[in-house]
C-alpha cells in the first residue's frame, strides 16, 4: 500500500530495507548503535533488567520483526488452554440473541444480533448461551423507557403475546417501567429507568440469587433460592412491548459497570487485549522519544507535540508496530478498551480541541500505515463506541462525561479524510448520529446532581381568578422573592453547563458543513446535504415505522443545533459577499419548489399532486420560469402506464428506496418519485443552458430531468458558469439578488421539514412538566389554606392534610428542578428565538411564493403548517418563562402572519382539505386574542375587505362552523348580554384549560364589523344568500339538538338507567353551541345592517324577516315552555352538557328581538313620515300569533 500523504513509499505488509551499513546516508537512517539504542528503548524486553542492558545484542530493522514477535508472545496463554470451555457455561461464542428459535412474537433484530425492537403486543427473545454454575453478568442498554421485563429464563419457559419473562415459574425479571420484579407474582422493586440507562443483570448460581443494578448502583437482591441443580440452566432473556428497544452487551464490548466476582457471558479477548496494550505502549514510546543525530543520543519529549515529519527511522519503526496493531483495531472490544481510552486520555488535560493536535497526527498515521479497509472499520467502531458512551453516560451536574466524548468526536471529525469517510459511510448510514446532538433529560433528579446545582426550589404561588399564574404578583413576600431569585440563579448555573455541551454539538455540525475542504474530493457540506435529505426522506416516508424514525426528542435538539450552525455559516458567507441577505432575513426561494432540484418525496403540495400540477401548469412554468416539461415525462407519470413503467423503474431505483424489506414495501403507485419511481419528475442535474450566462434578453427555455439525491454533485447544487444550480427557473417576480450558498438554502428547507415532521409535537409534549408544576402548586396552596382553617379539635384531619402537604411539596421540589432542566434545554430564550426565526423564514418564503401567482400551488403544504404551528408554540409553549412580546419585530411578524391567514384560508390555489381546515382554525384562534386581532386589523384594507367577503360567502358546500365562529368572535362583547368570558352558571367551576381560545375575554373588532356592514349593505344578492344559508344552518342545528335531547331524555327515563354515550352528549352540546353562535351572527347582522330585514325596497327583506321570526318562534317555544323537554334535560346536569342552559340561547334571541323592535320602530316611523307605504318590520314578527309574551318568562327570570 502506498503512502497516502506523499513522501517515502512504504508498504505495511511487505517492506524490505537495506542494512544500515549499506546506505546510511541515502536513506537517512541513523547509525547502528543509535538505531539499536532507539529500538531497545521503544521495544524494551520485559526479561532484561537494567544491569543487563549493556550486554544486550544490537538490534536493527532486520531483527526487529522477530524481536517484536517474541515480545508479543510473552505471557500469551497456550493455544490449548485458550479454547477450553469455561465451567458453568454452555453455548457458542460470541453470545448473541437467538433469532432462529429462541423468540416469541414479532421483533426487529439488529445486524449484530445484539439490538432488538419489539413489533407486537409483547415479544420475547433469549440469548444463545446459558449458565448453570458460577456468577455471571450481562448489561442491557435501555433505548426507550417503556414496558419491558429483563432477566433470566430456562429453556422450559414458554412465552406468548401476553406472558413474558417473569410471568412463568422458572423466569425472573426486573421491570423499571412499573418499578417491579416478576416471578409469576409481582412486588415493588428497584427504581424507574429512563432511556439512556444501563441495567446490569447478575446471577449467582452458587448462592441461588439474582440481583439487578441500574447505572452501576445495586438495586438489592431481587430473588433468592432460585431453582438450581442438574438440568437447570438460565438464559439471558427479555420481553418488550411494541416499539420498545434495547441493546445487549454480553461481553462483546467491555462492560460499563463490571461487578467484582461476576464474569461476562462472553469471554474477553484476553490475548489480543494484552497484545494491543503492549503495542500501544510501543507507539507511546515512539511518540515520546526523539533522535538527536548530531549528538547521537535519544531525547525524551512531550508526546503532545509529536509531528509526523517523515523520518525513515521513525516511520519504519511504526510500520513494524502497525503490522500487528492494525488488524487488532478492527475489533470492537479493543477499539473501545484500548484506542478510545488512549485518545480520551490525550484530551484529559482540558483546553480547546485545537490545543491537542496529536489526534490529527495519529489519524494521519492510521491512514498512512493501515490498509483502507482497516482504517474504515477502526473509525466505524470508534464512532459507534463514542456514540454509545455518549448516549448511555449518566448525567452529572457538570455533564463531564458528555463533554469528554463530544470533545473526542470533534477532534476526530477535524481530520478531513476521516470526516469525509465517516460522513459518506457511517454517520447517517450505520449510526443514528443525531444522538450526538441530544441532551437527555434526567428523570431521577437526585442522581443527576440537580439538588446540589439548584439547592433552592421555587414555584408560582399566586394565581388569578381563572387559575393562571400571575407573571408579576404584587403580594410576593420577601421570603418568596429570595427563594425565586435563588432558584433563578441555580437555573442559570445549569443553563451555562448545558451551553458548553450545545457549543460542542454546534462545532461538530460546523465541521460537517465545511464547504472549503475540497482537496480530497467533494466538500463535506455536499456529502452532509445528501445524507441529510435521505434522513428526512426516511422520517417523512416511514411514519410509524420504529426502525426508521428518529425519536422526536432527538429531532428537537438536532433542529436547534442545526439552526445555530447554518445561521453561523450563512452570516460568514454574507460577510464575504456584502450584497447578499443576512440570515436574519433568510427565506427559501420559490423556484426550489418547482424546478425539481430538491426532492420533496411524496409530501403534499398546496395545489395537490405534483404530477397533476406538472400537467395543468406546464404553460405557466414555461412562461414565468422558462422551464419546459418534457411531454414524455408527463406521460410516464400518468396512471395509464404505471404497470409498464414498473419494470424500468425498478432497475433504476436506488438501494435505499426499496422500502425497508419486503414486508414493508409500499405499492409502487403509492411511492414517492425518489422511492419508487426512479426520480422521473422535474429534477436535478442534467440542465442544459443554451448560453453560458443569464442573457439580458428573454432567457432560453430550460429542460430538466431527474437525478437521485445521492448522485448530486456540488455543481448541481451551487451551479457554475450560468447554471443557477438549485435556483434554476427564477420567476420574474423574484429579485435577482444573491441570497446565500445554495446548499444552505436546501438545509434551511430541510429544517422547516424537520419541524413539521415531529419537533412541534414534541414541544407540546414537554409542556406537561410545567402543567404538572402548576397543578401541584394549586393543590399545595389549597391544602395550606385548609390547614389554616382546620379546627384545633380535629387533629386527625390536620394530620392527613399535613401528610398531603408534605407529598405535594416533595413532588414540587422534584418537578421544579426537572422543569429547570427542560427550560434550559427546550424552552430557553435562545430556543425561542430559533423557533421565531423559523416562523419568519416560513412567512417570507410564503410571501415570495405567493408573488409567483399560479406557481404558488407548487409550494409544499408544510410551510404553511410550520408557520401556524411555530406561532402556536411561541404563544403557548414558551410562556410564562419567556414572553412572545419581547421578540424583535414581534408586531410586524404578527401582522405578516395575519395577512397570510386572511388571504389563504379561501385561496383557490390551495386544494387540500386538511390544510384549508388548519388555516381556518388558525384564523379563528387568531381573532380570539387582542394582540393578534389588532394584527388582523393592521393588514391593508383591501385584504381585510377580501377576508370579510370570503367569510360572508354562503355557508352551503363548505365547512361553515369555523367561519361562523370567526364572525362570532368579532362580535362577542357587543351583543345583548354577550360580554361574558364564561357562561354565568359555570363561573363557580374552574376550566380545564384557561388558555383555550374560547375562554379568552371578549375583544370585538369594530373595524371588521364595519367592513361586514358595508359589504352586506352594498351587495344585496350576497346579503340575501348569506342570511338564507345562516337561517338554513340554524334550522338544521337546532332541529338536530332537539332530536338529540329527546333521545337523551328517553334514555334517562328508562328503568334500567342505561348510561348515555359520551360521544352523543358531546355532539348534542356541539349542536347547541352552533345554534347559539348562529343566533349571535344573526344578532350581529340585525344590529349592523338592520335594513336587510327592515328595508322593504329590498326584494328579499320580507321573506328573510318572516323566516327569522319563524325560527325565533321555534326556539322560544322549545326552550321557554314550562316543564318542557329542554328543562328536564338541563336539570339532569349530565357531564358533557354543562354548556346547555337557558341563558346563552335566550339572551341571543332577546338581542335579535330587541334590535328588530328598536330599529323596526325607527324604520316604521320613517316610512309613516313618507306616506306609510309599508308596515313596520317589527310588526311581521310580533303579529305572528305563535310568539306569545308569556313564553318569554324564562328570559326575564334569568
Amino acid at each position: 500500500m502506498s503512502s497516502k500523504g506523499g513522501g517515502t513509499a512504504l508498504t505495511r505488509r511487505n517492506y524490505r530495507l537495506s542494512s544500515d551499513t549499506d546506505k546510511p546516508r541515502s536513506t537517512g537512517i541513523v547509525n547502528e548503535k543509535l538505531l539499536s539504542d532507539y529500538l531497545h528503548h521503544v521495544f524494551p524486553s520485559t526479561k532484561q533488567g537494567p544491569a543487563l542492558a549493556s550486554l544486550r545484542k544490537p538490534l536493527g530493522f532486520q531483527d526487529l520483526g522477530a524481536h517484536l514477535e517474541r515480545l508479543l508472545s510473552e505471557g500469551e496463554p497456550a493455544e490449548e488452554s485458550r479454547d477450553q470451555p469455561v465451567e458453568g457455561r454452555l453455548g457458542p461464542q460470541p453470545v448473541v440473541l437467538d433469532h432462529t428459535s429462541g423468540f416469541e412474537g414479532l421483533l426487529f433484530v439488529d445486524d449484530d444480533l445484539l439490538g432488538v425492537i419489539g413489533h407486537s403486543n409483547f415479544s420475547s427473545i433469549r440469548a444463545t448461551t446459558c449458565v448453570y454454575k458460577g456468577k455471571w453478568a450481562y448489561e442491557v442498554l435501555i433505548s426507550s423507557q417503556g414496558l419491558m421485563q429483563i432477566g433470566w429464563c430456562t429453556l422450559n419457559c414458554r412465552f406468548n403475546q401476553e406472558e413474558g419473562v417473569g410471568d412463568t415459574p422458572d423466569s425472573y425479571a426486573y421491570d423499571g417501567n412499573r418499578v417491579r420484579k416478576w416471578n409469576v407474582t409481582t412486588t415493588n422493586y428497584g427504581k424507574s429507568w429512563a432511556a439512556g440507562d444501563i441495567v446490569s443483570c447478575l446471577i449467582d448460581l452458587d448462592e441461588g440469587t439474582i440481583t439487578f443494578c441500574l447505572n452501576g448502583q445495586s438495586l438489592g437482591t431481587a430473588f433468592t433460592n432460585i431453582k438450581t441443580g442438574p438440568g437447570v440452566a438460565y438464559f439471558p432473556a427479555i420481553s418488550l412491548s411494541f416499539k420498545e428497544s434495547v441493546a445487549f452487551n454480553f461481553g462483546s464490548r467491555p462492560l460499563r459497570y463490571p461487578v467484582e466476582g461476576y464474569l461476562p457471558l462472553q469471554n474477553p479477548p484476553t490475548a489480543d487485549l494484552m497484545k494491543a496494550h503492549k503495542l500501544l505502549g510501543y507507539i507511546k514510546n515512539v511518540l515520546a522519544t526523539a533522535i538527536d543525530t548530531q549528538e547521537e543520543k535519544l531525547l525524551e519529549k512531550d508526546c503532545a507535540v509529536w509531528r509526523l515529519h517523515g523520518e525513515p527511522t521513525v516511520l519504519v519503526t511504526l510500520a513494524h508496530i502497525f503490522n500487528h496493531f492494525a488488524p487488532l483495531m478492527c475489533k470492537v472490544y479493543l477499539v473501545e478498551d484500548v484506542l478510545m481510552d488512549f485518545l480520551l486520555g490525550i484530551l484529559e488535560g482540558g483546553g480547546s480541541v485545537d490545543e491537542h493536535p496529536l489526534i490529527q497526527q495519529l489519524l494521519d498515521l492510521f491512514w498512512l500505515l493501515m490498509e483502507d479497509y482497516e482504517v474504515n472499520e477502526c473509525l466505524k467502531q470508534l464512532m459507534m463506541s463514542l456514540l454509545r458512551a455518549y448516549r448511555f453516560s449518566p448525567i452529572i451536574p457538570d455533564l463531564g462525561f458528555q463533554i469528554h466524548y463530544l470533545r473526542l468526536t470533534t477532534a476526530i471529525l477535524r481530520h478531513e479524510k476521516s470526516r469525509k469517510y465517516l460522513l459518506s459511510n457511517v454517520l447517517f448510514d450505520v449510526l443514528r448520529s443525531v444522538v450526538f446532538f441530544y441532551v437527555k433529560t434526567p428523570l431521577r433528579v437526585k442522581e443527576a446532581g440537580l439538588e446540589e446545582l439548584i439547592p433552592t426550589t421555587w414555584w408560582p404561588t399566586h394565581f388569578d381568578k381563572e387559575g393562571k399564574d400571575e407573571r408579576e404578583p404584587k403580594e410576593e413576600s420577601a421570603d418568596e422573592r429570595l427563594r425565586r431569585r435563588a432558584y433563578e440563579r441555580g437555573c442559570q448555573r445549569l443553563k451555562k453547563r448545558i451551553e458548553v455541551v450545545e457549543e460542542l454539538q454546534v462545532q461538530i455540525l460546523r465541521l460537517l458543513l465545511n464547504n472549503k475542504d475540497k482537496t480530497t474530493g467533494e466538500a463535506s457540506r455536499y456529502i452532509f446535504l445528501n445524507k441529510f435529505r435521505k434522513f428526512l426522506q426516511e422520517n417523512a416516508s416511514n411514519r410509524g415505522h420504529p426502525t426508521a424514525l428518529c425519536p422526536p426528542e432527538y429531532m428537537v435538539c438536532f433542529l436547534h443545533r442545526l439552526i445555530t450552525a447554518v445561521r453561523s455559516c450563512w452570516d460568514e458567507g454574507n460577510r464575504k459577499s456584502p450584497g447578499s441577505i443576512s440570515s436574519e432575513d433568510a427565506y427559501v426561494p420559490p423556484q426550489l419548489f418547482y424546478n425539481g432540484k430538491v426532492d420533496y418525496f411524496d409530501l403534499q403540495r398546496l395545489g395537490g399532486l405534483l404530477s397533476h400540477l406538472k400537467k395543468t401548469l406546464k404553460d405557466d412554468l414555461a412562461s414565468k420560469a422558462n422551464i419546459i416539461i418534457d411531454p414524455a415525462e408527463i406521460q410516464t407519470t400518468s396512471m395509464d402506464d404505471l404497470d409498464e413503467d414498473e419494470e424500468s423503474g425498478a432497475a433504476q431505483r436506488p438501494f435505499g428506496a426499496a422500502a425497508m424489506g419486503g414486508a414493508l414495501a409500499r405499492p409502487s403507485w403509492l411511492s414517492s418519485p425518489t422511492l419508487g419511481r426512479a426520480n422521473r419528475f422535474l429534477s436535478t442535474a442534467a440542465v442544459s443552458l443554451m448560453t453560458p450566462r443569464r442573457p439580458l434578453t428573454q432567457p432560453e427555455k430550460v429542460k430538466v430531468r431527474t437525478l437521485a439525491v445521492e448522485q448530486r454533485t456540488e455543481e448541481d447544487i451551487e451551479g457554475s458558469h450560468g447554471n443557477d444550480g438549485l435556483l434554476l427557473g427564477r420567476p420574474l417576480e423574484e429579485p435577482d439578488q444573491p441570497i446565500a450558498d445554495k446548499s444552505l438554502l436546501e438545509i434551511v428547507d430541510g429544517i422547516v421539514m424537520m419541524y413539521n415532521l415531529s419537533v412541534h409535537q414534541q414541544l407540546g409534549k414537554m409542556v406537561v412538566v410545567s402543567d404538572d408544576v402548576h397543578e401541584y402548586a394549586v393543590a399545595l396552596k389549597d391544602t395550606e389554606e385548609k390547614i389554616a382553617r382546620c379546627p384545633a379539635r380535629r387533629a386527625d384531619i390536620l394530620e392527613e392534610l399535613q401528610k398531603s402537604q408534605k407529598v405535594f411539596a416533595e413532588k414540587l421540589n422534584h418537578l421544579s428542578r426537572r422543569l429547570a432542566w427542560i427550560n434550559a434545554t427546550i424552552y430557553s430564550k435562545e430556543k425561542m428565538l430559533d423557533v421565531y426565526w423559523l416562523l419568519c423564514v416560513c412567512i417570507r418564503t410564503i410571501e415570495h411564493a405567493d408573488n409567483t401567482g399560479s406557481l404558488f400551488a407548487f409550494a409544499p403544504e408544510f410551510y404553511l403548517n410550520v408557520a401556524m404551528n411555530a406561532y402556536s408554540a411561541l404563544k403557548n409553549y414558551f410562556s410564562p418563562a419567556n414572553s412572545m412580546e419581547e421578540l424583535p419585530g414581534y408586531e410586524e411578524t404578527l401582522t405578516q402572519l395575519a395577512a397570510i391567514l386572511a388571504k389563504h384560508f379561501a385561496d383557490p390555489r390551495i386544494v387540500g382539505t386538511d390544510i384549508k381546515d388548519s388555516l381556518m382554525q388558525a384564523l379563528a384562534s387568531y381573532v380570539c386574542y387582542p394582540q393578534s386581532l389588532r394584527a388582523v386589523e393592521r393588514i391593508p384594507e383591501e385584504q381585510r375587505v377580501a377576508m370579510m367577503r370570503n367569510l360572508l360567502a354562503p355557508y352551503e358546500q363548505r365547512p361553515w362552523a369555523q367561519t361562523n365562529w370567526i364572525l362570532v368572535r368579532l362580535w362577542r362583547g357587543c351583543g345583548f348580554g354577550y360580554r361574558y368570558t364564561r357562561l354565568p352558571h359555570l363561573l363557580k367551576t374552574k376550566p380545564e384549560d384557561a388558555n383555550l381560545p374560547s375562554l379568552q375575554k371578549p375583544c370585538p373588532s369594530l373595524l371588521l364589523q364595519r367592513h361586514m356592514a358595508e359589504l352586506l349593505s352594498m351587495d344585496k344578492d350576497m346579503a340575501a344568500s348569506f342570511l338564507n344559508s345562516v337561517l338554513n344552518q340554524l334550522n338544521w342545528a337546532f332541529s338536530e339538538f332537539i332530536g338529540m335531547i329527546q333521545e337523551i331524555q328517553q334514555a334517562a327515563e328508562r328503568p334500567e338507567r342505561n348510561f348515555v354515550d359520551t360521544r352523543q352528549l358531546k355532539v348534542c352540546a356541539t349542536c347547541f353551541d352552533l345554534s347559539v353562535s348562529l343566533l349571535r351572527v344573526l344578532e350581529m347582522t340585525v344590529t349592523l345592517v338592520p335594513e336587510i330585514f327592515l328595508d322593504w325596497s329590498r326584494p328579499s327583506a320580507e321573506l328573510l324577516l318572516r323566516r327569522l321570526a319563524q325560527l325565533l318562534n321555534q326556539v322560544l317555544n322549545r326552550v321557554t315552555a314550562e316543564k318542557n323537554l329542554f328543562d328536564r334535560v338541563v336539570n339532569l346536569r349530565l357531564p358533557g352538557l354543562e354548556s346547555v342552559d337557558h341563558y346563552p340561547i335566550l339572551v341571543a334571541v332577546t338581542g335579535i328581538l330587541v334590535r328588530i323592535l328598536v330599529d323596526g320602530d325607527r324604520q316604521g316611523h320613517g316610512l309613516h313620515q313618507r306616506g306609510g307605504e309599508a308596515e313596520g318590520g317589527a310588526d311581521v314578527g310580533v303579529s305572528d300569533r305563535r310568539i306569545q309574551t308569556g313564553s318569554s318568562q324564562h328570559s326575564s327570570n334569568q
